[in-house]
């Protein structure tokens, strides 16, 4: 006969896996350091900072040089943005606040990396920096415009190259010409 003070072994078994399964488990270094990944991107953006103000607050400026706001105020103030921005996302990081994932993004995670529109697009850009300075920037930079959207999958060879070379003249006339960026016109620009 039981009484109700003494458990049976049945219910003695019971309560012994319920007590063990409600246990948590120890937690790792690196399980934690998995869970708070974020954190590597607030030490990216903290080194950022730090990099650019210090840059910033480095640089040899001639007091005649300057202008009403002067050259270092830029610079400062985004570094000063990296290093507020490191410090608020790690302190949501580290209340619990985790990315989520974009549900708009219409992506196949099952389906492998596009490696051939990647190394086109590296040799249309590697390619453009080799000939921006024999050829100019207009020339240059239509060529990297039309490999561009050739890499990426446009085939209309009627139109494309003409957007490239409206495109590039656009972009030259503006750095150049209005924003006073010198560019390399290249052997064209005598003849336009």
């Amino acid at each position: 006969m039981t009484t109700p003070s003494t458990p049976t072994p049945a219910s003695e078994t019971s309560t012994s896996t319920a007590a063990s399964e409600t246990k948590p488990t120890p937690r790792t270094t690196t399980s934690w350091l998995r869970d708070h990944s974020e954190l590597g991107v607030c030490a990216l953006l903290l080194a950022l900072g730090v990099l650019v103000l210090t840059d910033a607050l480095t640089m040899d400026v001639d007091i005649t040089q300057r202008g009403p706001v002067g050259p270092k105020t830029v610079p400062v103030v985004v570094g000063i943005g990296l290093l507020l921005v490191a410090a608020l996302l790690a302190v949501d990081v580290l209340r619990g606040g985790r990315g989520h994932a974009e549900t708009g993004e219409d992506v196949d995670l099952t389906e492998p990396a596009d490696w051939r529109t990647v190394a086109l697009l590296s040799g249309v850009f590697l390619g453009s920096a080799v000939l921006i300075e024999p050829l100019g920037f207009p020339a240059a930079g239509a060529l990297l415009f039309w490999g561009a959207a050739y890499a990426l999958g446009s085939r209309r060879v009627d139109r494309d190259p003409l957007i490239a070379a409206v495109l590039s003249l656009a972009a030259y006339a503006l750095f150049d010409k209005l924003l006073g960026v010198p560019l390399p016109g290249g052997p064209l620009m005598g003849v336009l």
